[in-house]
């Protein structure tokens, strides 16, 4: 009888590491020529600027916004309404920033697609709308924004399109967020939106410049992409900290943990891709709209192109000694925004099949040969995946599935290697891995 349980734990062990056949499929119905049209549109608008004419219906910021309305709900008839689409606005005024020229609605176009079974969780894919040239107050002249931010956000629509031939049981929400360039102000009304609302949200995933493979530095390179992840929540309270100093844990905050989900989901169906896991914010110095989510205790992560060209970003349109300055559409690579469009595709595809992640994780084994875990039970799981790792080691590299709520991995020593538990559904998909919230005494 033994001998027939562990055939049989080693046959369900290995149905639930097999890879998905639907998320393949996701692979292959992203579209380079839509995304490369998407683009073209966006960039024929002349100016994005946050600050830009709201009134035309060919030029600036609000024909932007409109067009990425109609599209969103063109999307939505194609899938029998599946999607809600709707504005999501707050004003900010010239007392707020010396970047705000004048008092202008900061308007957000948001599109949900319901989860099935936890309609209330939500994943967040989002591109920036607005656009910039050299100042970026100058809300007038030419600033196309072809990867800054175009592509991200073509991306977005993209992935709406795909991703809404499916049914989830967590809901996505695509986005375009405004008022990135003058200070994340989009990103800040939806999260502060989403905190009013209650929503759950299980990760952000943040596009921002995702078409560029030819660096300033001379390097081509179309398989390489960054995530840029935070450490540690943002408003963590002193006694998390406390904890930390002695139990570990300083690279293993929630959007830590959403960017090496990322990275194993590429790694698993992605193997072509080099996913460069980045430990900080974001770039050096620099900001992007996952940040506010941060700042609320969200988990949040920016994927973007690995190499930047700076004579492209935030120019106005000349040519200066030989060298072309401009974000526009010719310096796009739409076979690389396709590449990370379906990063942001399959990421979320299996996070909203996967059930919710445990809300408590304990841990304990001091002065022992051994590391004792206890989890909460998660409603709709299968089982769970208790992960290790060396405490120097940048990904989860252990693994052992169990069906129980606890377990003790026998002969680890917990000193030497940290630890996480991820639920996992009856399709096999797992949920983000969570770090022991709580000790065992």
């Amino acid at each position: 009888m033994k001998y027939l349980y562990l055939l049989f734990l080693c046959a369900t062990t290995t149905l639930l590491s097999q890879t998905d056949q639907k998320i393949y499929d996701i692979i292959e119905a992203v579209s380079e020529d839509r995304i490369k049209a998407d683009i073209k549109i966006l960039t024929e608008f002349g100016t994005r600027n946050t600050f830009s004419d709201t009134l035309s219906t060919s030029r600036g910021i609000g024909a932007a916004r409109r067009w990425i309305k109609n599209t969103f709900k063109g999307i939505s008839v194609d899938c029998g309404d599946c999607i809600n689409v709707f504005y999501q606005k707050d004003l900010v005024t010239t007392e707020m920033s010396k970047r705000v020229p004048h008092d202008a609605w900061i308007v957000n176009v948001i599109a949900i697609q319901k989860g099935t079974k936890y309609p209330n969780k939500y994943i967040i894919m989002s591109g920036d709308i607005d656009s910039r040239n050299s100042d970026g107050s100058n809300f007038t002249k030419d600033a196309p924004g072809a990867n800054d931010n175009a592509s991200g956000m073509a991306g977005t629509i993209e992935a709406a399109r795909v991703l809404s031939k499916y049914k989830f049981e967590n809901s996505i929400i695509y986005v375009g967020l405004s008022g990135e360039e003058q200070g994340l102000f989009g990103g800040a009304g939806l999260a502060k939106y989403a905190k009013e609302k209650g929503w759950e949200i299980i990760g952000v995933l943040n596009n921002d410049m995702i078409g560029n493979i030819t660096g300033v530095d001379g390097v081509i390179d179309n398989r390489a992409f960054r995530i840029f992840s935070e450490p540690v929540p943002a408003n963590e309270t002193e006694r998390q900290r406390r904890m930390r100093r002695f139990y570990g844990g300083e690279v293993d905050g929630i959007s830590r943990q959403l960017a090496r989900y990322t990275h194993k989901t590429v790694r698993t169906y992605m193997p072509e891709m080099n996913p460069m896991m980045i430990y900080r914010l974001d770039r050096f110095g620099r900001g992007g709209h996952h940040r506010p989510f941060n700042d609320l205790g969200y988990a949040g992560i920016r994927i973007m192109e690995a190499h930047e060209n700076y004579t492209q970003q935030h120019q106005d349109i000349r040519t200066e000694n030989g060298i072309s300055y401009g974000d526009t559409f010719e310096h796009v690579n739409f076979g690389y925004a396709k590449k990370l469009t379906t990063v942001n595709a399959i990421t979320m595809a299996s996070l909203a099949l996967a059930p919710p992640a445990p809300e408590t994780v304990s841990i304990g084994g001091i002065v022992q040969a051994s590391a004792k875990l206890k989890w909460s039970k998660v409603t709709g799981a299968k089982g769970y995946k208790i992960y290790w790792r060396d405490t120097t080691s940048p990904t989860w590299d252990h693994s052992r599935y169990v069906e129980d709520t606890q377990f003790t991995l026998d002969g680890i020593v917990i000193d030497n290697f940290f630890f996480g538990v991820a639920a996992v559904g009856k399709n096999g998909h797992e949920s983000v891995v969570v770090f022991p919230n709580k000790i065992m005494r």
